[in-house]
């Protein structure tokens, strides 16, 4: 079978595939951003070891339970833990001593190789939202999400220059089967993308069919990671057999999880700020050893996805100091645990891309950049408390993050930067705008916006005096239309339809 597909593929218009390759237009893809610039430490190391202890007596006299999983049960007690039931307590020490084979870094690879990613370190990978079962744009407001918005999201994506990454479940595609629209987003992200992108954890067959599409798409996946993938831990200190079992699958097969509590401080964790971070601690501790148990050295992101609750309403409130101080101490936590970091996003609570929006948005997407994170999920086109993904705050998110770059840049003291011949040649009471610095340097030295507006109030005014949701619109519209689809090969493109029309044949819709 495998020697039949490989004939299949040789005469599968290579030949064609290089033509179109010629003839497609390039788009501009911005380099992963590499922090030049230091950490922001918040919590003192005291502070630190006080959480990190705590951690560990939550683990051992607390305990976490892995329910409905009795091979996890198996493992943990061959490793050398207390099973009670479902509850599992973890000596001092030995979750801890489990993580130290996860790698501090590793690569993601792309289909196209110069999209290719590297999570850890020093860097800093983007990808858009994920989840909202709505979408909202200014001419169908606020709907279901369609599997057509899915894929017009997915083009957004490729066609946004600070992105690095497709995402995952951008929105939630509900006018196809909950069983099967897996495969369509899964088809969207290879076919409509070149970038990296993420694999399906709402059952552990959804995960195999994200690593079986895989092998179609890499010619084989030969132990390189090509998937990263999101596991919650539903909080508090409970590992659910739907999100385990996608993670055995994934650390099996040698893909990336991020093994991710989510946290609505009040409600799933401690209202304080080391509260909040000691449980987050344990659970990634217990998440990210169990991921070890499956496959030493299996690639894992430490994640913290953690927003703070309105006490009046109940309603989960974003971008507040709170969050930001735990977005900082966690990924303080990450670096002594030798551990990528996901954490942070455009958050916000707001119904509309407004100045709600925009003040929480720029909060959290801030708190990500000087903490560390090194995987941020979430970083375009979040709206409503994550229930709604956004058009037009995609592309004003997405234009944002150029801001991330040029920051995380840092700081140049070179011979250039230093433009003492600029004010030696300008002296007293001149101006700089026709220098020779000036000139060799106008066109990088500044970071410029391509959505916001910045002409004079008459010009603004004689082109409709247009907000800026109606210039994202706009946006929105001509990037849509300009989208070409990457090349890919006709023989993996006819495999991967083939293999998504056989599973979907395989068995009857279910939409719960």
């Amino acid at each position: 079978m495998a020697e039949e597909k490989a004939r299949r593929r040789g005469r599968g218009g290579g030949g064609a595939a290089r033509r179109a390759e010629r003839t497609a237009l390039r788009i501009d893809c911005a380099k992963v951003i590499d922090r030049n610039i230091p950490d922001m430490n918040m919590l003192s190391d005291e502070t630190l070891e006080i959480i990190e202890y705590n951690a560990e007596t939550v683990l051992e006299e607390i305990g976490v339970a892995f329910v409905e999983n009795p091979a996890a049960l198996e493992r943990w007690k061959a490793a050398g833990a207390d099973v009670d039931g479902e509850r599992v307590r973890i000596p001092r020490g030995l979750a801890r001593k489990l993580c130290e084979t996860a790698p501090s870094s590793f690569v993601q690879h792309a289909r196209n190789p110069e999209r290719s990613v590297e999570i850890g370190g020093r860097k800093l990978v983007l990808a858009p939202v994920y989840g909202p079962p709505f979408v909202r744009d200014l001419q169908g407001g606020r709907r279901y999400a369609t599997i057509e918005d899915f894929r017009n999201f997915v083009k957004l994506g490729y066609m946004s220059k600070w992105l690095h990454h497709s995402g995952g479940t951008v929105c939630e595609p509900t006018d196809i089967a909950v069983n099967k629209r897996h495969l369509d987003m899964l088809h969207a992200h290879m076919t409509l993308s070149d970038k990296p992108f993420m694999g399906s954890v709402t059952e552990p067959v959804r995960a195999s069919d994200s690593v079986a599409m895989c092998e179609i798409l890499f010619g084989g996946l030969n132990d390189r990671t090509v998937m990263t993938s999101l596991i919650n831990i539903n909080s508090p200190l409970t590992f659910d057999a739907t999100m385990m079992g996608a993670l055995e699958v994934y650390a099996t097969a040698n893909q990336a999880c991020i093994i991710s509590p989510f946290i609505v401080g009040g409600a799933m964790a401690p209202v304080s700020v080391v509260g909040t971070l000691t449980q987050v601690l344990a659970e990634v501790l217990a998440g990210v050893a169990y991921s070890q148990l499956i496959r030493a050295g299996a690639p894992v992101i430490m994640g913290a996805f953690v927003t703070s609750i309105d006490m009046n309403s109940g309603a989960p409130t974003f971008g507040t100091p709170e969050a930001a101080q735990i977005t900082h101490g966690a990924g303080q936590l990450a670096r002594r645990l030798g551990l990528p970091y996901r954490s942070a996003g455009s958050f916000n609570g707001s119904k509309l891309p407004d100045a709600q929006a925009a003040y929480e948005t720029a909060n959290s997407l801030n708190a990500g950049l000087y903490s560390g994170v090194n995987f941020m999920l979430h970083a375009c086109g979040w709206l409503e408390g994550g229930l709604v993904a956004s058009f037009e705050k995609f592309v004003m998110d997405a234009d944002q993050l150029g801001v991330l770059h040029r920051l995380g840049e840092g700081v140049s003291a070179d011979a250039e930067a230093q433009a003492m011949d600029a004010i030696r040649e300008v002296g007293p009471g001149g101006h700089y705008l026709g220098c020779g610095h000036t000139q060799r340097n106008f066109k990088e030295a500044f970071w410029r916006s391509e959505l916001l507006d910045y002409k004079p109030y008459e010009t603004w005014e004689e082109e409709g005096a247009r907000d800026t949701m109606a210039l994202a619109g706009e946006r929105v519209a001509r990037l849509l239309s300009e989208y070409q689809e990457p090349v890919l090969d006709p023989a993996v493109r006819e495999e991967l339809d083939a293999f998504v029309a056989q599973r979907k044949a395989a068995e009857a819709d279910a939409f719960v």
